[in-house]
């Protein structure tokens, strides 16, 4: 037995361990199928003893062996990304490059102009991204593959919590609005109205269709939600094709040439104003200037957003007075912060 295994293919066990796939480790790791196999069966004979067990048509179970060295292999990556953050302040910052993982909306309506803004600036390092979903991208803060991960909470108790395992700071929060297809020479929609039509979200259990749910129960309504997807430019396709109404961040509506085609539903008075909470998560420690700028540049990002939005130019609320809730109880605020 090898009581040292080699790093590589341990790292790749780790892939397979959050991924509960080798076919699903391999794309995350840039290899084939057959390389991830090859490196558990080498990390097996290195250790002498049987890892994962392999069942045809099933996810991976780890055996007990298994289960302790990903224990101890989780550790051990952590210390080595705390050693190379030492390391980098001690080098001064001097670096070639900081990944950096954020959900695909932000890519796409956050990062292009901030990009813009820190080259025009000078020399740095240079930053690299990835686009990533905050369940997968946590894990890769913690090993230390990514400095940096932008990442949302639709509810307070969803991660990421507070934890000793990395620094959490709130970016702002970004309005989510309940749009519908628009149609020309006609009012706007009102919400009970929406009761009739079909809805569009996320699967059953992703995080906005959580938070609808719980909004929707507030007003004592029950949407339904037939158009499911974790993509946001699907559901705005459906949205912009008359087949649905849905929660859209407010990010992808807040330029003219992506609201075309949509407009904000008509909500009751009082009713609970929904949102996302926008977060940078890193390593606990010093944070690189670049990141620090990167954070405040897209603070300064959703601020721009949420004031369009109170402003009126994305706003759905029907005035004071005019509307009332389309049942006859009176709405609550839900808990989301």
């Amino acid at each position: 037995m090898n009581a040292q295994p080699d790093l590589k293919l341990l790292s790749t066990f780790m892939a397979v361990v959050d991924r509960g796939s080798m076919a699903e480790a391999a794309t995350a790791l840039g290899y084939v199928p057959s390389a991830v196999s090859q490196h558990i069966a080498a990390l097996e004979r290195d250790m002498g003893i049987e890892l994962i067990v392999r069942r045809p048509g099933s996810r991976l179970i780890l055996t007990a062996a298994g289960r302790a060295l990903a224990q101890a292999a989780e550790t051990l990556f952590d210390a080595t990304a705390r050693f190379q953050d030492a390391a980098k302040g001690i080098s001064d910052h001097d670096i070639a490059d900081v990944r950096v993982g954020a959900y695909p909306s932000a890519m796409s309506h956050l990062f292009p102009e901030i990009l813009s803004a820190l080259r025009s600036r000078g020399l740095g390092p240079r930053i690299r991204l990835v686009i990533v979903e905050t369940r997968e991208g946590l894990p890769r803060v913690r090993s230390g593959d990514l400095d940096l991960l932008i990442a949302y909470r639709y509810l307070p108790e969803d991660p990421p919590t507070v934890s000793g395992e990395w620094a959490v700071t709130s970016l702002g929060h970004e309005p989510l609005l309940l749009v519908s297809g628009t149609r020309p020479g006609r009012r706007p929609l009102e919400l009970a109205e929406c009761l009739t039509m079909e809805w569009t979200s996320g699967h059953a259990h992703s995080p906005d269709r959580r938070l609808l749910h719980r909004w929707a129960a507030d007003l004592g309504i029950s949407p339904d939600v037939t158009l499911e997807t974790e993509d946001l430019h699907s559901m705005l396709a459906m949205i912009r094709a008359g087949l649905a109404v849905g929660l859209i961040p407010a990010s992808l509506i807040s330029e003219e040439s992506d609201r075309s085609g949509v407009e904000p539903v008509v909500l009751p008075p009082g009713a609970a104003p929904l949102h996302r909470e926008v977060l940078a998560v890193s390593r606990p420690g010093a944070r690189l200037p670049v990141i620090e700028e990167l954070v405040t540049l897209l603070s300064d990002a959703l601020a721009s957003v949420q004031s369009s939005h109170r402003r009126g130019t994305l706003t759905g609320h029907a005035p004071d007075g005019h509307r009332k809730p389309p049942t006859g109880r009176a709405p609550r605020r839900t808990g989301d912060t």
